[in-house]
């Protein structure tokens, strides 16, 4: 049966579906915690990998060579970098880039990739799933894009959107796109967005992290009920 990896950055990306896993066991490897049990009767792979884009290759590349995943989704939150896409609406990646790598390095440098696309099922299945909640929320395709410091500065913010016009902005995205792309394997990451990504970042975060968390994640389960 088919094997899926599932990774959050923080405890809090993570909690709603280790609690709806049946039963787990669990494994520390690299530091990094894997649950492995089952969703809905799917075989799944729940992790956390820390926050960062080092953080989540290194993990992301555990997840694939011990435990043989077909594919990875990411969950988490973001910052919002479109005016339409507001606090608690949820992103599902068309693809990923580092903000914080040169496009030149990107294109001329392995794995010769400016970015890196998402699946196109799984990205039908994420929206499809937003569709089937009791609640649903209000959905956005796009370019999500990564860097190693949380962005909380509107210079920066308008740099970002003049430079990749992307959705949202966040912290480990890129890299898990990365790692997935490189051992040809399917991925997605969604992000649900919990600031605006300027100077009232920090604040509106700590505000809406949980609820954000809890969104993204509701949307994975309903893609593994579907599955």
């Amino acid at each position: 049966m088919k094997k899926i990896g599932i990774i959050g950055a923080m405890q809090v990306e993570i909690d709603l579906l280790i609690a709806r896993m049946k039963t787990y066991e669990e494994f520390t490897i690299a530091g990094f915690p894997f649950y492995t049990g089952t969703l809905f009767g799917k075989n799944i792979v729940l992790t956390r990998c820390g926050v960062g884009k080092v953080n989540s290759a290194a993990c992301t590349q555990v997840l694939i060579d011990r435990f043989n995943v077909e594919c990875i989704i990411n969950t988490g939150i973001a910052g919002s970098l479109k005016s339409e896409i507001k606090i608690l609406d949820l992103v599902i990646s068309s693809d990923v880039t580092h903000h914080d790598v040169r496009k030149a390095q990107m294109k001329n440098l392995f794995p010769f990739k400016e970015s890196f696309i998402a699946n196109n099922s799984l990205v039908e299945l994420a929206k499809k799933a937003c569709e089937m909640l009791d609640v649903k929320p209000n959905y956005h395709f796009g370019r999500i894009v990564s860097g190693e410091g949380f962005v909380s500065d509107t210079r920066l913010k308008d740099k970002l959107i003049n430079d990749y016009s992307p959705a949202c902005v966040e912290m480990e995205g890129s890299a898990i796109g990365h790692v997935a792309f490189i051992n040809n394997i399917p991925f997605l990451i969604l992000r649900c967005i919990s600031d605006q990504a300027d100077e009232d970042a920090a604040m509106l975060y700590e505000h809406f992290e949980e609820l954000a968390a809890n969104q993204s994640a509701a949307v994975v389960l309903e893609m593994i009920k579907m599955m």
